[in-house]
């Protein structure tokens, strides 16, 4: 897979994200325009998120079934649909709705991560899934950079817009350029690929990683989804384009951990989940320190978001390693830990951050990567222990 196409599918992952992501830096005027409050307004994101969710279990198990090429293009599409609603919307619930439809078909990003990988050569295929990835990332983070200006300039409804019309070009863009895939090997049919999604999470390997990936992308979203609220409070009053261009440090953290991939075509997946896990505990004594210092909360955001790119890549190469023969079912499988993560970790910063302040959340982020590190310690711990009676078992045998 050539880099022009490997850039192609990462904007494609960036933009589908950024639908669902695009309303953080402008939770504020978003909610008070539709009239929401600020204790609720958490909920913003998380309708999008509850939307993913439904759509990585009903839609991405198609990823195994039909051509993945034209899939992509048909999910932007309506991916646009849903953008376009929550642009016109004039009651919260219309844009709910358009925010939880745009979610749905914004699975589209494991699609093509899915495509990705199934192209791929095995010696490559953790190079390709981290580049393609990091489209996810600056999605996320760079259009906080992009929504904060738009919002600056023409109010956040704008923000929107944009994003359904780079939705349409890009679902013309995919069909011209991308080849399809020649696949041989795919499910019989829509309910086996579903079923096999369900028996995943039987998977030790699945599950351990799964976890990994809700506590990860808890703590993550109670960064993003929070930081909003204490940067526009006083005594900083940062105007919505001025709390966006903190995505540029988030940015420059996730960028930073693109080597993550080769790293896990090394075979080194593992140790740098540890280590990336313990990075991340780290990164939150920078960032509580925002309400006295802006600069090591910007320390913090780098720090947080290479150790959350390093660990999403490493846990996506192993799982799609493990089963290369329907790698849309398992990479859907592992998003839904995601998007539950990243639900949790919107709503629960905001609450939290309106009864207990910045410190309140910062503690709530830094419980949530803990949490994640204990998993992978547990893994570890069992992985260990089943080599051990392996050997044991083989040694033996050999003796006998």
């Amino acid at each position: 897979m050539g880099g022009w196409r490997r850039l192609l599918l990462a904007v494609v992952c960036g933009v589908a994200v950024a639908s669902i992501y695009a309303a953080q830096p402008v939770l504020e005027p978003m909610g008070r325009d539709l009239g929401v409050s600020a204790a609720l307004a958490g909920w913003i994101v998380a309708a999008g998120q509850v939307g993913y969710l439904a759509g990585l279990v009903l839609l991405v198990p198609l990823g195994d079934v039909v051509d993945r090429r034209r899939l992509i293009a048909v999910h932007l599409a309506l991916t646009a649909g849903g953008m376009i609603l929550t642009a016109s919307a004039s009651a919260a619930w219309v844009a709910f709705a358009g925010l939880a439809a745009a979610g749905v078909f914004a699975v589209v990003v494991q699609t093509t991560v899915a495509y990705a990988a199934s192209v791929s050569p095995p010696a490559e295929r953790g190079r390709n899934i981290g580049v393609v990835t990091s489209g996810v990332v600056v999605g996320i983070l760079g259009a906080r950079v992009v929504t904060g200006a738009l919002a600056q300039l023409w109010g956040w409804r704008s923000v929107y817009a944009v994003l359904a019309v780079l939705s349409l070009g890009l679902a013309a863009l995919v069909l011209v350029v991308l080849p399809s895939e020649g696949r041989t090997n795919r499910t019989t049919g829509y309910g086996p690929a579903v079923v096999s999604l369900g028996g995943l999470f039987g998977q030790r390997l699945f599950l351990t990683r799964g976890l990994i990936a809700f506590f990860l992308f808890a703590s993550f979203g109670t960064l993003w989804s929070g930081l909003s609220l204490p940067l526009a409070d006083p005594p900083w009053q940062l105007s919505e384009s001025q709390i966006g261009l903190f995505g540029i440090a988030g940015l420059a953290g996730a960028l930073g951990a693109a080597r993550a991939g080769r790293w896990a075509d090394a075979g080194r997946a593992a140790p740098v989940t540890g280590l990336a896990l313990g990075l991340l505990i780290l990164s939150w004594a920078a960032i509580a320190q925002l309400s006295w210092s802006l600069w090591p909360l910007v320390v913090g955001i780098v720090v947080l978001d290479f150790a959350v790119q390093a660990v999403h890549v490493s846990n996506q190469h192993l799982l799609t390693a493990a089963h290369p023969d329907r790698t849309s079912s398992v990479i859907g499988g592992y998003m839904v830990f995601y998007s539950l993560g990243s639900a949790l970790g919107a709503v629960a910063t905001t609450a939290v951050f309106t009864a207990h302040g910045w410190a309140g959340s910062s503690l709530l982020g830094a419980g949530f990567a803990a949490c994640a590190l204990a998993v992978w310690a547990t893994g570890r711990r069992h992985h260990g222990a089943g080599q051990a009676v392996r050997t044991s078992s083989a040694t033996a045998w050999s003796v006998t």
